[in-house]
């Protein structure tokens, strides 16, 4: 018997995608209804001012990438490193609800027609009549609390008595709701050219961004061929640039040149090899870039079997690479569907770091992204920033065929850490047979600085346990342990398609979401 799955870090979301099945929709269209949902239940990671990417297979794999990433302002310049947040950083417009009008349309190749407006219903509701606060919001917002109050907008509709609400307090923003109202009764591209559109503008304008109406116009989302890599038979697909993709497919293309199932998941050899792969392809990952807009990374050649291997000779088993590099910092949300025709969708959406730029647009309820703040101002940079061009993304959803056919979907919250957690994730299912809620479990890595330190250190997930932990430090790791399930070190989701039709997956426990499977 065949059997859909919708996973993702909200039950909210997860149950109306699994509606959306139950009624004999299609799994893009059960991922719009979840899209819209987490914009109005997840506004600390993503949102209607925020971006998202898909990886599309049907039953025979043929897929399919939509790249719904915005492109920068017209108006937009770097003199000056940009901020991080505010104005000048919201300067690249959001392409969430263009990506929403082209996997509706991919739905109705299928031969399944449900209208936009009927898919997001469910989030008009939550929006108008209140989520709850969940754990993963308190955290975010109580980390960036003195920041979010320079934001007077902000704190109107996040922060209306001054303070973080309690963890299960209702979150009402009837402005988002009416927003999304006006989506449903105009369809998508009002977002872009409508009466929406021109209120939209008004409201970034005032704020000080150097978005203008005829931005949001020129946005569309782009359809693209995936990258693939063969894993020991498993081919394996990521999105193209400016996604880095790439550094997440060159990690396991080293990692494949390694006898991994001799080793235990979770060992100290597992992640010393993981994490030296990931160095391998974070020092390649500079050049990733717009490629429309001049030279940018040569993905054919670093995916090559004679790079590959170049670069498997380089990754020294009985010591560390010293580090550090430049770390990419950001917050974002995956879900994946998958229905009973074997249709199968994994999806990241984003507003880059936690709370995007702060900035709202004006009194439409939505918060708009700082992803332009992933732009370089050296010119000579091949992610230099420029009129139109779209930025080096982080947003890196996967998924696997095997002979052919959809198999896993998966990916993580977590900009770097997102390669990161996906090469533990993919070694443990594909070498080590681990389930999908097994894998998702086991204690992660994230290399680099965090808000909460600065040092180039590796970070590790204390239940790795003291020997691990001490063969790390042997072999010239820095090492910083953080609590066991941190919120650090990403929340990721996985579904696995068996061959009976049946599937399986999970959640992560680092946060409240669930996999509901619907027969």
């Amino acid at each position: 018997m065949s059997e859909g799955m919708v996973s993702s870090p909200c039950p909210i979301a997860s149950e109306t995608g699994a509606q959306v099945l139950r009624g004999g929709g299609t799994a893009l269209e059960a991922a719009v209804a979840v899209s819209a949902v987490l914009a109005v239940s997840m506004p600390h990671f993503c949102g209607l001012g925020g971006d998202a990417i898909w990886i599309v297979a049907d039953a025979a794999g043929e897929a399919e990438v939509l790249m719904g990433i915005g492109q920068a302002a017209t108006a937009a310049c770097a003199d000056a490193p940009i901020p991080v947040r505010g104005p000048e950083a919201a300067l690249t417009t959001a392409c969430l609800v263009a990506s929403w009008e082209d996997a509706l349309a991919m739905s109705r190749r299928s031969g399944s027609g449900r209208a936009l407006a009927d898919l997001i219903a469910p989030a008009i509701s939550a929006a108008r009549e209140g989520v709850p606060v969940t754990p993963s919001y308190h955290y975010w917002l109580t980390r960036r609390l003195d920041e979010a109050r320079a934001y007077p907008d902000f704190a109107r509709v996040f922060l209306p008595d001054g303070e973080a609400p309690d963890i299960g307090a209702t979150l009402l923003q009837p402005e988002l709701a009416e927003t999304l109202q006006s989506i449903a009764d105009q369809g998508a591209r009002t977002f872009y050219e409508g009466a929406l559109a021109a209120r939209i503008a008004a409201g970034l304008e005032a704020a000080g961004s150097p978005i203008r109406a005829a931005d949001l116009a020129a946005t569309r989302c782009r359809r693209a061929e995936p990258l693939r890599l063969n894993y020991r038979g498993e081919e394996l697909l990521a999105p193209p640039q400016p996604a880095q993709g790439l550094a997440t497919l060159e990690a396991m293309g080293v990692l494949a040149q390694f006898d991994m199932t001799s080793l235990s998941p979770g060992s100290a050899q597992h992640f010393h090899l993981a994490v030296e792969a990931i160095k391998r392809a974070f020092l390649d990952r500079n050049a990733i870039a717009d490629p429309d807009f001049g030279p940018s990374a040569d993905a054919e050649t670093l995916l090559s079997p004679t790079y590959l291997a170049a670069q498997r000779k380089l990754v020294d088993p009985a010591r560390a690479l010293p580090w550090p590099q430049p770390w990419q910092h950001g917050d974002t949300v995956w879900f994946g569907v998958t229905d009973a025709n074997g249709q199968s969708v994994s999806v990241l959406q984003s507003t880059y770091f936690d709370w995007g730029s702060f900035v709202m647009a004006g009194d439409t309820g939505i918060l708009w992204q700082n992803r332009g703040a992933a732009f370089s101002h050296d010119p000579a940079h091949p992610n230099a920033l420029a009129p139109g061009k779209r930025p080096f993304y982080t947003l890196n959803p996967g998924m696997s065929l095997r002979e052919g056919r959809p198999h896993l979907l998966y990916g993580t919250q977590g900009a770097d850490g997102q390669p990161q957690t996906l090469v533990l994730l993919l070694t443990a299912l594909l070498d080590f047979g681990l389930s999908p809620q097994d894998a998702l479990r086991l204690p992660r890595f994230l290399l680099g600085r965090t808000f909460s330190d600065s040092r180039d250190t590796l970070k590790i997930e204390e239940d790795a346990g003291a020997e691990v932990l001490a063969t790390l430090a042997a072999l010239g790791h820095e090492l910083s342990p953080i609590e066991a399930l941190s919120p650090l070190a990403g929340t990721a989701g996985i579904i696995r398609r068996l061959p009976d039709g049946t599937v399986d997956g999970g959640h992560d426990p680092r946060a409240g979401g669930v996999a509901i499977r619907v027969a």
